[in-house]
């Protein structure tokens, strides 16, 4: 099976930056596909950027130029940089995984327990 834990989620001002990290564990080929999402109070889950593993990347359409989805596979280790934090992104994030490529959509067998980033005006 896979095990998925978040950490780096934090409270930051607008226009800071956070780095999110993914730490996977169990068989590789179930997590080989990889993404961040993010739920924020009384929104739906919503996909925030996907890395297929030849290393391309699909990124939400409001966090384009900002965030980066980068893995270390050597570390078992997926990341989100975010930059110029906005009040909007205020979510739960959490990191999800399969054998299958599933872009921004929801449909993962596998995710993390989530990490909480806070970002005030």
């Amino acid at each position: 099976q896979v095990q998925l834990v978040e950490f780096g989620g934090g409270s930051v001002q607008s226009g800071e930056s956070l780095r999110l990290s993914c730490a996977a564990s169990g068989d590789t080929y179930l997590r080989r596909y990889m993404a961040w999402f993010r739920q924020a109070p009384g929104k739906s889950r919503e996909g925030v950027a996907y890395i297929a593993p030849d290393g391309s990347t699909v990124y939400e359409d409001s966090v384009k130029g900002r965030f980066t989805i980068s893995r270390d596979n050597a570390r078992n280790t997926l990341y989100l940089r975010m930059n110029s934090l906005k009040y909007e992104d205020t979510a739960m994030y959490y990191c999800a995984a399969d054998r299958f490529g599933h872009g921004l959509n929801p449909w993962y067998k596998y995710w993390g327990q989530g990490t909480q980033v806070t970002v005030s005006s």
